[in-house]
């Protein structure tokens, strides 16, 4: 009788939250397939993970970035620097132990792993890459960094943008990695990364076909992305999870489930900035007046910072709203999303979130701030068509009457209905 064959597949990730949450997802995916998984990060990841992985169907390894676990990793150029010598080494030591008894298909990393792709080409491994932002991230960049398309002067924020299957934009909504405000080493990364694609076998998305159709096949005649999205929780798409651990990072607060429970359908507004943005005082500030001035109730996610940029939501905020309005350090946004009683979700527009939103038909007001942020939120108005865009002027900060005005036209009247009725088509 001939011997069962087992598939066995590497993942390979940073340990952030918007990194493990895709590959965690697709692992489950496999996982439910009867694949074996493997998922490799940091040390940092081991140490930060609150959850006992041991519970977990997908096996983890760990090596060393190369800087202890009390380095400030938000130093990008050393972060990178110590990844691309110490982690390379550590890496290339764990898959010399790991392939003595696995024989891996194939290593899937992200697009912030540059580093291991030639540690997985010295060991003669094919290499896949999950791209972990919209299909749209993928064209623009590829045809920026592999001089495909002329660019207009990226010094210009107002300067219109040309791309095939894309509406005209500005260049301000450009990904910041590209733009000269941005930090350079960012932008030799995207370089660095975009030259390194010719070693890729497959490229592989987390978006969906049918949100992103004429720029997916716009990208078949140069380097091909195959989307095999919406890689969210499977819970989102009314499976049972195939084991229990996930990827975040905090504990949620369940009593704000209960909480919602007590709202009225299509009710509450859902503020969520995500795991690592931090508002200014004046962004706080502008949002929670808006908040107060809308006499809609509001669940509003603010995570405690160490940052000394951490601003504080005003007192007399939580006093004017008391009943209507719950603050909360982090939430299961799953659930919240599922929840009937929310109505829109005011969002950085990180992929993962605006998946999340598009799956459970939830319109998104875009708050951006950087990265892929601003690009996404660009297409959730004018591709997507399931939100508003916050208009704001040079300081970046949205005005509180224009809060409100976005909140308005995503709640109340004739254009609520018809963001309504997109969003709700998206997630059919």
């Amino acid at each position: 009788m001939a011997k069962e064959i087992i598939v066995e597949v590497l993942m390979v990730t940073l340990p952030f939250q918007g990194h493990l949450k895709p590959m965690l997802n697709l692992g489950k995916h496999l996982v439910s397939k009867g694949v074996h998984v493997t998922l490799a990060t940091t040390e940092e990841g081991r140490h930060r993970m609150k959850q006992n992985i041991q519970n977990s169907k997908v096996q983890f390894e760990f090596f060393s970035d190369g800087l202890s676990l009390d380095f400030d990793r938000s130093n990008g150029d050393t972060y990178i620097k110590s990844l691309n010598v110490q982690g390379s080494k550590n890496l290339s030591t764990l898959l010399t132990s790991l392939t003595k008894v696995h024989n891996y298909f194939c290593v899937i990393v992200n697009p912030f792993v540059l580093f291991a792709i030639d540690v997985i080409t010295h060991h003669g491994i094919p290499c896949a890459m999950l791209w972990i932002q919209a299909s749209a991230l993928y064209s623009i960049y590829y045809h920026y960094y592999k001089n495909i398309d002329s660019f207009p002067n990226l010094e210009d924020s107002k300067e219109k943008v040309h791309l095939p299957s894309f509406p005209a934009f500005d260049v301000r909504d450009l990904p910041s990695f590209m733009l000269p405000s941005g930090p350079p080493h960012y932008n030799v990364y995207m370089n660095d990364l975009f030259q390194a694609f010719d070693k890729l076998k497959w490229v592989l998305g987390t978006s969906f076909y049918e949100i992103e159709e004429e720029i997916l096949k716009s990208m078949d005649s140069v380097k091909s992305i195959y989307p095999i999205g919406p890689l969210v929780s499977p819970f989102l798409l009314g499976e049972k999870e195939t084991y229990d651990f996930r990827a975040d990072m905090w504990n949620a607060e369940d009593s704000c489930i209960e909480w919602l429970d007590s709202k009225p359908p299509s009710s509450v507004i859902y503020v969520s900035f995500g795991s690592i943005t931090v508002l200014s005082q004046q962004h706080m500030n502008n949002l929670a007046t808006a908040l107060k001035n809308s006499n809609k109730s509001f669940l509003w996610v603010i995570r405690p910072h160490d940052s000394n940029n951490a601003s504080e939501l005003p007192r007399e905020i939580l006093e004017d709203t008391k009943g209507r309005g719950l603050v909360v350090k982090w939430s299961s946004q799953d659930k919240v999303l599922m929840h009937p009683v929310v109505a829109c979700f005011i969002s950085h527009c990180g992929w993962n979130s605006t998946m999340e939103a598009m799956v459970t038909g939830v319109p998104i007001i875009c708050y951006p701030d950087w990265t892929d942020q601003r690009t996404n939120a660009m297409l959730i108005e004018n591709v997507f068509q399931n939100g508003v865009n916050l208009k704001r002027g040079e300081d970046m900060v949205a005005s509180t009457e224009e809060i409100e005005r976005c909140i308005r036209e995503v709640m109340e009247g004739s254009s609520a209905l018809k963001i309504k009725k997109r969003a709700m088509e998206i997630k059919e």
